[in-house]
């Protein structure tokens, strides 16, 4: 019986420990914008600790892409996509402070493709793939790199490295590992599933939409470019497997309602931009 209700004790202290451990990561990463995106999130896991992890998995995917004869290193396209970062780049105080301080970097990788990425700490990747077959705009460009900032900014990857964490499926050891250690490489691949492989909840996705399509209108990227982006990926999914992009997001047509509803907030920060003569170029 004295082990029993030791046990019980123990249960409850356990679970005091970890409700208390729980309320003292929640946290909101991001100033709400007009779109109104405010959610506390559990972050148990320092963003320096995602940021350093994040940034090994990007120099290992580089590396390969160049050993590989891969990674865009100048011309045309690279040029356009540094044009569109930095416009998007301008904006993100609008969420947060400090991301305008973030070490922003761009990759391009020549390859059949249709996926972009960004990074925590602002380490963006487009792959050829996607801008080329389905022939975007510089306006649809800045609606897709819009939504992977808004990820970053938000820190969903943090906030989901937290949550295995949480779960006890990443330990405080393998996060902690030495720069440029076995160990780190290991737990930089675990860490990178949790960033890109396993999808993102609705909730994520819908929130770097709304971000991502305040960060295009402020920059001067014409808003509708969402739904026009989005059309162009549902024509193309028709019965065929969907895009890697599109694989791990919401259905098409419930994004396309999403994002038009959306519109009519974002239209009036596009209008003033576009008047000043910072409009897109057409294509």
């Amino acid at each position: 019986m004295i082990a029993s209700t030791t046990n019980i004790l123990l249960t409850r202290a356990t679970l005091v420990a970890a409700t208390v451990a729980a309320l003292a990561g929640c946290a909101t990463t991001t100033k709400p914008g007009v779109v109104g995106v405010q959610r506390q999130q559990l972050m148990l896991v320092s963003a320096d600790t995602v940021e350093r992890m994040a940034l090994v998995s990007y120099a290992r995917q580089n590396q390969d892409a160049q050993q590989a004869g891969r990674l865009v290193t100048k011309g045309p396209e690279l040029e356009r996509l540094k044009r569109i970062a930095a416009r998007l780049q301008g904006q993100v105080g609008t969420f947060r402070d400090d991301a305008a301080k973030w070490n922003w970097q761009l990759s391009l990788i020549d390859a059949p493709v249709q996926n972009a990425t960004c990074a925590p700490g602002g380490k963006i990747t487009f792959y050829t793939g996607l801008v080329r077959q389905l022939k975007l705009t510089d306006d649809e460009i800045a609606i897709v790199m819009g939504h992977e900032i808004a990820h970053a900014l938000r820190e969903h990857g943090r906030e989901r490295v937290s949550q295995a964490y949480a779960q006890n499926a990443l330990t405080s050891t393998a996060l902690a590992a030495a720069p440029n250690s076995a160990a780190q490489i290991q737990a930089a691949n675990t860490v990178a599933h949790y960033l890109y492989a396993l999808p993102n909840s609705r909730q994520n996705e819908s929130e770097a939409d709304a971000m991502g399509l305040e960060l295009a209108a402020r920059a001067g990227y014409k808003p509708d470019a969402a739904v026009a982006v989005w059309r162009k990926m549902q024509a193309q999914d028709k019965g065929r497997q969907p895009a890697e992009f599109t694989s791990t997001h919401p259905s098409h047509s419930t994004r396309i309602t999403d994002l038009t509803a959306m519109l009519p907030k974002v239209q009036p920060l596009y209008q003033p931009v576009a008047q000043a003569g910072t409009g897109t170029k057409k294509r």
